[in-house]
Protein backbone atom coordinates (compact mmCIF):
# COMPACT_ATOMS: atom_id res chain seq x y z
CA UNK A 1 0.00 0.00 0.00
CA UNK A 2 1.50 3.27 -1.05
CA UNK A 3 -1.28 5.85 -0.99
CA UNK A 4 -3.88 7.10 1.44
CA UNK A 5 -6.64 5.64 -0.77
CA UNK A 6 -5.01 2.20 -0.56
CA UNK A 7 -4.73 2.57 3.23
CA UNK A 8 -8.43 3.48 3.43
CA UNK A 9 -9.33 0.46 1.29
CA UNK A 10 -7.26 -1.86 3.52
CA UNK A 11 -8.82 -0.44 6.71
CA UNK A 12 -12.30 -0.79 5.20
CA UNK A 13 -11.67 -4.42 4.31
CA UNK A 14 -10.02 -5.46 7.58
CA UNK A 15 -12.49 -3.63 9.84
CA UNK A 16 -15.49 -4.49 7.65
CA UNK A 17 -16.41 -0.81 7.20
CA UNK A 18 -17.56 1.15 4.21
CA UNK A 19 -14.84 3.08 2.44
CA UNK A 20 -16.48 6.33 3.58
CA UNK A 21 -16.40 5.23 7.24
CA UNK A 22 -12.81 4.00 6.89
CA UNK A 23 -11.78 7.29 5.26
CA UNK A 24 -13.37 9.21 8.14
CA UNK A 25 -11.52 7.03 10.67
CA UNK A 26 -8.17 7.43 8.91
CA UNK A 27 -8.65 11.21 8.59
CA UNK A 28 -9.65 11.48 12.26
CA UNK A 29 -6.55 9.52 13.27
CA UNK A 30 -4.24 11.74 11.22
CA UNK A 31 -5.97 14.89 12.53
CA UNK A 32 -5.64 13.74 16.16
CA UNK A 33 -1.94 12.98 15.73
CA UNK A 34 -1.32 16.35 14.03
CA UNK A 35 -3.25 18.25 16.73
CA UNK A 36 -1.24 16.57 19.50
CA UNK A 37 2.04 17.36 17.77
CA UNK A 38 0.97 20.97 17.22
CA UNK A 39 0.26 21.23 20.97
CA UNK A 40 3.79 19.98 21.66
CA UNK A 41 2.67 16.56 22.90
CA UNK A 42 4.22 13.23 21.98
CA UNK A 43 1.98 10.49 20.55
CA UNK A 44 2.99 6.96 21.61
CA UNK A 45 1.39 3.95 19.92
CA UNK A 46 2.74 0.96 21.83
CA UNK A 47 4.15 -1.67 19.47
CA UNK A 48 3.95 0.69 16.48
CA UNK A 49 6.01 3.78 17.28
CA UNK A 50 6.11 7.33 18.59
CA UNK A 51 5.49 10.67 16.94
CA UNK A 52 7.20 13.73 18.40
CA UNK A 53 8.32 17.24 17.46
CA UNK A 54 11.99 18.14 17.21
CA UNK A 55 13.36 21.67 17.16
CA UNK A 56 16.01 22.44 14.58
CA UNK A 57 18.39 25.24 15.49
CA UNK A 58 19.07 28.16 13.19
CA UNK A 59 22.11 27.57 11.04
CA UNK A 60 23.97 28.80 8.01
CA UNK A 61 23.62 26.95 4.72
CA UNK A 62 24.72 27.58 1.16
CA UNK A 63 22.73 28.41 -1.95
CA UNK A 64 23.49 25.45 -4.27
CA UNK A 65 23.42 27.64 -7.40
CA UNK A 66 25.64 30.48 -6.25
CA UNK A 67 27.47 29.06 -3.26
CA UNK A 68 26.56 32.17 -1.26
CA UNK A 69 25.86 31.72 2.46
CA UNK A 70 22.17 31.65 3.40
CA UNK A 71 20.65 31.97 6.89
CA UNK A 72 18.32 29.05 7.67
CA UNK A 73 15.91 29.94 10.47
CA UNK A 74 15.10 27.67 13.42
CA UNK A 75 12.13 25.39 12.81
CA UNK A 76 10.12 22.53 14.22
CA UNK A 77 9.70 19.22 12.42
CA UNK A 78 7.69 16.05 13.08
CA UNK A 79 9.68 12.92 13.89
CA UNK A 80 8.64 9.26 13.89
CA UNK A 81 10.49 6.61 15.86
CA UNK A 82 9.40 3.04 15.08
CA UNK A 83 8.54 0.76 17.98
CA UNK A 84 9.89 -2.71 18.67
CA UNK A 85 6.82 -4.46 17.26
CA UNK A 86 7.00 -2.57 13.95
CA UNK A 87 10.73 -3.20 13.65
CA UNK A 88 10.20 -6.93 14.22
CA UNK A 89 7.39 -7.03 11.65
CA UNK A 90 9.51 -5.30 9.02
CA UNK A 91 12.59 -7.43 9.70
CA UNK A 92 10.67 -10.64 9.37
Amino acid sequence: MTTKNELVAAVAEQAKLTKAAAAAAVDATFDAIAASLKAGEEVKLIGFGSFSVVTRAAREGRNPRTGNPVKIEASKAPKFTPGKGLKETVNG
